[in-house]
């Protein structure tokens, strides 16, 4: 690495660690440390459902987050992936439990949604 790869390395670190600091408030920084890791797992587990899921759509050219869950043709999808999703993965989530969703319905009608578009 570089000096100036260094430099922009220890800067970004420093603006990582004083917007978590700003987060967490009067927050103990472990108690705050478990909740990230918590959520980043989430992600993780959010992210490989939707990717599993899609493979198994891919012959339909159906995008699991376009599912209509209140359907009963996307009932019948859900059931399947499900049981495909358990089989392999060990777990499913719907749609709307994915941690895209949830991050979207959280934002709600905020006017700058760019704030949480990282996480997204």
């Amino acid at each position: 690495m570089t000096n100036g790869q260094n430099g922009q390395k220890k800067k970004l670190e420093t603006q990582l660690w004083n917007i978590a600091d700003s987060l967490r408030g009067k927050m103990n920084a472990d108690e705050f440390r478990d909740y990230c890791l918590g959520f980043i797992f989430y992600k993780y587990l959010s992210e490989r459902q939707y990717l599993y899921a899609n493979e198994i759509l891919a012959e339909d050219r159906i995008d699991f987050l376009e599912l209509d869950e209140s359907s009963d043709e996307g009932q019948e999808y859900l059931e399947a992936i499900r049981e495909e999703s358990i089989a392999e993965l060990g777990y499913f989530l719907k749609p709307s439990e994915l941690f895209s969703s949830l991050a979207k319905r959280a934002l709600g009608n905020q006017a700058d949604k760019d704030e949480i578009g990282i996480l997204i």
